[in-house]
């Protein structure tokens, strides 16, 4: 079926097989989240998110409330919350998001991959306006009723209901992520993932010769414990 399929379907397995690193790395959106909008989940839907998220890791309670406390302690780290833009081989944009302390350190290492791989690291601004940044979130697909979900969602800022595999996809704008997380929560259902998401506003096509290289830059680059997400817009269907 190609090497798109093996991606597409392999990925997320790759990307929580090494579970050090994904710890690391929700403990980095822990940081953000609480810098950007307080300690408390309350009223932080990013830190709400990120707390969720590493239930799905299985990341230990003790990890998590660590990852809180060092978070709001005085010795709490400060990271910067960085996006940089670019285009790997054959034109296929790149928008690689990061939590960094040191900002020298990882724009060498963004830019190095770029490089190596074909690629090059761009302007701010000369690729990310190819995609449109929403709220996702992933449910397990336990018996609803698509349409009366959508439904009972619509006026919590639903603006798209799919099914990938088991899961269905509830897509929203990224400014009414914390009013559907809200609704999803009054309802009691508890996502298996939420995400903030660049979706491509249009894909290029490539063989699977040309979509091995890319990947080969997007597994390189998430290998760097800096990089929370990369985003691309290369057609995988």
């Amino acid at each position: 079926m190609g090497r798109a399929f093996e991606y597409r379907k392999n990925r997320k397995m790759k990307r929580w097989a090494n579970m050090a690193k994904t710890f690391t790395k929700i403990g980095r959106e822990i940081a953000i989240a609480i810098k950007s909008g307080g300690a408390d989940p309350e009223y932080n839907s990013r830190l709400r998110m990120a707390v969720n998220n590493a239930k799905a890791a299985n990341m230990p309670k003790v990890n998590v409330e660590n990852a809180i406390k060092k978070a709001t302690s005085k010795e709490a780290e400060d990271y910067d919350e960085v996006v940089y833009e670019g285009y790997a081989s054959h034109g296929v944009a790149i928008v690689v998001e990061a939590a960094t302390n040191n900002l020298n350190r990882t724009v060498a290492n963004i830019r190095h991959v770029f490089s190596k791989f074909g690629g090059s690291l761009g302007v701010s601004g000369s690729v990310s306006f190819m995609f449109d940044r929403k709220g996702v979130f992933r449910i397990k697909n336990s018996g609803f009723d698509l349409e009366e979900l959508e439904l009972e969602l619509i006026d919590h800022g639903l603006e798209e209901i799919k099914i990938e595999d088991d899961q269905i996809v509830l897509i929203t704008e990224f400014e009414d992520f914390g009013k559907l997380q809200k609704a999803l929560e009054n309802k009691q259902i508890e996502p298996e993932q939420s995400e903030f998401y660049r979706i491509p506003s249009h894909t290029k096509s490539l063989t699977d010769e040309q979509v091995e290289d890319v990947v080969n830059l997007i597994e390189k680059m998430e290998e760097d414990e800096d990089v929370l997400n990369v985003f691309h817009n290369m057609d995988m269907n």
